[in-house]
């Protein structure tokens, strides 16, 4: 398949080995596998694919109790048994009855399409290996109608997983790995810029500060993440917070303000005020 190069885009700032990875896995035809802490844009990432290259995307969200066989179709057999029970004539057309699912959507698709396969580690350990075959091969058996179903155009697949669980390796072997690494000062600088870019320099320097300083407190159970950030930064801007306050901010000694668009539960507060009491005690 014959598309474009990926180099990010407006809104979204794809680093140069994000880049890479994205190019190299199209052009090998295998599956992205993207993982990286929550927050980090791996779910974005699929929806900018689709706009820098002009594609349609299709979205399969995986949840605990997902099972393989549901991304690729299913027999809605209660529905014809109803029907038969009421006399329907379209219970004599078995087809009439099978539900396709997002792979099927995929395969049968007449353009290029990206396929986002989100959070695959929600689901239970042998759901990757389950579709093996269906990835690799681009083609899945319909026992019902007893046909094949062949990937018209092959479609860029990216897969999202958040280390919940480890994946096979068998299932691993097929794929082309990406880390998102979580962006480092200059990088998240330019995603700001991006999704504010009204923002004074003063403020986001400041900002970033902060928010690096964060980030480095032992014993979060969850660090703030980049979408949190731009929260935290919108927030900052909407009730007009100055520079200055955050330049004299002291983290041992108060949150910042507005804490909330960053801190998501009760440990992490405690945590907080552990280093507050050792600041204290020295």
């Amino acid at each position: 398949m014959s598309v474009k190069k990926f180099k990010g885009t407006k809104s979204y700032i794809a680093t140069e080995d994000l880049q890479v990875a994205v190019n190299a896995a199209i052009t090998l035809e295998r599956p992205l596998l993207v993982k990286g802490e929550p927050g980090t844009g791996k779910t974005m990432l699929a929806h900018e694919v689709a706009e820098a290259l002009e594609l349609d995307i299709i979205t399969w969200h995986i949840k605990s109790t997902s099972v393989a066989q549901q991304g690729l179709y299913e027999y809605d057999a209660v529905s014809r048994l109803r029907d038969s029970q009421l006399g329907d004539d379209r219970v004599h057309e078995i087809r009439n009855y099978i539900v396709p699912g997002k792979m099927w959507d995929a395969f049968t698709s007449e353009k290029p399409i990206v396929l986002l396969i989100d959070e695959i580690d929600k689901a239970d350990i042998e759901f990757p290996n389950d579709l093996l075959l269906e990835l690799d091969r681009m083609e899945f058996y319909v026992y019902e109608t007893k046909e094949t179903i062949k990937a018209v155009r092959r479609p860029i697949v990216l897969i999202t997983s958040n280390n919940e669980k480890e994946l096979p390796d068998a299932f691993l072997r097929r794929c082309f790995f990406h880390y998102i690494r979580f962006p480092d000062k200059e990088t998240m600088d330019r995603i700001i810029r991006v999704h504010h870019p009204e923002l004074h320099e003063s403020l986001l320097k400041e900002a970033l500060e902060v928010f690096f300083q964060f980030r480095e407190v032992q014993g979060l159970k969850k660090k703030p993440s980049t979408s949190e950030l731009i929260d935290w930064v919108k927030l900052l801007m909407v009730e007009n917070i100055p520079a200055d306050y955050l330049a004299n901010l002291d983290l041992s000694k108060e949150l910042p303000p507005l804490h909330g668009a960053m801190l998501k539960n009760e440990q992490d507060i405690q945590a907080f005020e552990r280093l507050r009491f050792m600041q204290r005690r020295l």
